[in-house]
């Protein structure tokens, strides 16, 4: 027996469509706002990474200009510890030259002239710079001075010792004899450049002295 449609099943049809429509444009509406909660979101994130981002480049861009200013003050520090070690061994040089004059006489080394800062240079770019250089008639002895002798100190006297008579050939019959001076030699240091034949001056009290034994033998070149 087939049904009969009347007004009222027309009309509920119409609104079972109504309410599907609704809904379908709620469901809509409601995945529209999520859309674009989650773009707004993404935006929020994006701005706040641009805006961690710009912060770590300024970081970055301080931090560099720290370094740099870091870097300029220590320069400046060592130029100014240069000046000042510079100065410092004039003044220790200044002691060192007159007391050469007596100390080396005691060794029957009687000292015609002493001379600062002598230099020669060879081909090839090689160099030597000797702090005191101290003349006999048929002797000369090269003075290193430091501030603070170290063992690396002595080391590169007794290089420049070696080498002496290759860069100053006027120099070739006589002995050369090696000396260290510091106001502080620690005694290993003093042991090791005694061991090796040079000959140590140390501050002792106001004045200067060898620290040799008197029956050391210096070593000649």
């Amino acid at each position: 027996m087939s049904h009969t449609t009347t007004i009222d099943d027309v009309w509920e049809m119409v609104r079972e469509t109504n309410r599907q429509i609704q809904e379908v444009s709620r469901q809509m509406r409601e995945s529209m706002q999520e859309a674009d909660r989650r773009m707004q979101e993404a935006d929020r994130r994006m701005q706040e990474t641009d805006r961690q981002m710009k912060e770590t480049d300024r970081k970055m861009q301080e931090t560099d200009r720290q370094m740099k200013e870091t870097d300029r003050r220590m320069k400046e520090t060592d130029r100014k510890l240069d000046r000042l070690g510079d100065r410092l061994g004039e003044f220790v040089e200044g002691l060192v030259a007159p007391a050469c004059k007596t100390l080396f006489v005691e060794w029957g080394i009687p000292v015609h002239q002493v001379s600062r800062r002598v230099e020669a240079d060879l081909p090839g770019g090689r160099h030597i710079e000797i702090d005191l250089f101290v003349v006999n008639g048929d002797a000369v002895a090269l003075v290193e001075v430091k501030s603070k002798l170290t063992v690396d100190d002595v080391r590169e006297h007794l290089e420049r010792l070696s080498v002496f008579k290759e860069f100053l050939p006027r120099y070739a019959d006589c002995r050369v004899f090696g000396a260290v001076a510091a106001m502080v030699i620690e005694e290993n240091v003093s042991r090791f450049a005694i061991s090796q034949g040079l000959f140590v001056i140390e501050q002792a009290g106001d004045t200067l002295r060898m620290a040799n034994a008197s029956d050391f033998t210096p070593r000649s070149w």
